[in-house]
């Protein structure tokens, strides 16, 4: 079961509540090269991008902001660190969300002049803390990242925004440890109601980080955790958009496109399976139908599985049956399964 949480608009979506678990990633642009960084949002958009997250660690970049909220389809969010006057240029300019951590923006005047701007324009903020970000004093106070050290963090800066009864906060506890990222969250999930970005920060590159970031978000949602999650890859950001929603995918918390399973091929195997699995994959990518295809390799469990898709091949020795709801359709020659299956796939309503 989803935790309850307080549900927060964001543009023209909501995080939390009874909305979809929305899917981020963040831009490796830079921002004050506008052309350039709508290009990527546009990209990251056509991949099934929710919401974009962009840097602004200058003056410029927080002007730039204006154009690209403007020309984006999607909510922008600003990220922000030290510098109070981003995040005043930043809502001014029209972006429709913070990330800050409030302890880092300097003294407490500071702080609530960004606060008292955010509410009168409706912006919620994201407080992130990382276990690369924790303070000296809890650092010192904890030996190193652990679970409570990371909430301790967001309950600090958490307590500043309530303090200005701000209360439209999303809350993000990351480290590159799952283990550590989860407990802390396991820790928080009893003392507010606020909506939990989730991801494992540093994950890595593609490869590793993908399988990181699925253990450790994956986890998360099957305890009931997350609002909006994001996979933090050394990579085009395009891919983080591909394993989110494979991650949501894969749990039954949201439906993309085609569902493909395929067997991993054994020595009972007589098609050329890796070339068919993947060439039915590259074609079926952004198409918009919500079935299940089944692309099996032996006698074993192909049937079965064939019959229980919507779509699917049981494959033999260099031919197959071609399914339709449990229905063998036909029998093809090897050659024919790619094309044959993409058929009665673009045929199926």
């Amino acid at each position: 079961m989803r935790r309850e949480t307080k549900k927060i608009k964001c543009g023209n979506l909501f995080i939390g509540g009874d909305a979809p678990i929305v899917i981020q990633s963040m831009t490796n642009t830079n921002t004050e090269d506008v052309r350039k960084t709508l290009e990527q949002i546009k990209q990251l958009e056509k991949s099934g991008c929710e919401v974009a997250r962009i840097a602004v660690p200058t003056m410029k970049a927080a002007e730039a902001v204006k154009e690209i909220v403007q020309e984006a389809n999607i909510p922008i969010v600003a990220d922000i660190h030290f510098d109070y006057r981003l995040a005043l240029k930043s809502i001014e300019n029209g972006i429709h969300k913070l990330r800050i951590n409030p302890g880092n923006i300097g003294e407490e005047s500071r702080v609530k002049e960004v606060v008292f701007k955010a509410k009168e324009k409706q912006v919620p903020i994201r407080i992130g803390v990382n276990g690369g970000s924790l303070s000296k004093q809890i650092i010192k106070k904890y030996g190193h990242t652990t679970p409570e050290a990371l909430v301790e963090s967001a309950m600090e800066h958490i307590r500043i925004l309530e303090k200005y009864d701000f209360h439209d906060t999303i809350i993000s506890i990351k480290a590159s440890n799952i283990c550590t990222t989860v407990k802390a969250h396991e820790l928080i999930s009893d003392q507010v109601s606020y909506p939990f970005h989730l991801g494992i920060t540093e994950a890595g590159s593609n490869f590793r980080g993908t399988v990181k970031s699925s253990i450790g978000i994956g986890s998360l949602l099957l305890k009931g955790f997350g609002d909006t999650i994001r996979a933090s890859l050394t990579a085009d950001p395009v891919e983080e958009i591909k394993v989110c929603k494979e991650i949501l995918r894969s749990l039954g918390l949201r439906e993309f496109g085609v569902n493909i399973i395929s067997c991993p091929t054994c020595g009972r195997t007589k098609t050329d399976m890796i070339t068919i699995a993947n060439k039915i994959e590259s074609a079926l990518e952004g198409v918009d139908k919500n079935i299940t295809v089944a692309i099996m390799g032996c006698a074993v469990n192909g049937p079965g599985e064939a019959r229980e898709a919507d779509l699917g091949v049981a494959c033999g020795n260099n031919e197959g049956l071609i399914f339709k709801k449990g229905e063998i359709l036909k029998k093809v020659h090897e050659e024919d399964i790619i094309s044959t299956l993409l058929e009665e796939i673009e045929k199926y309503e």
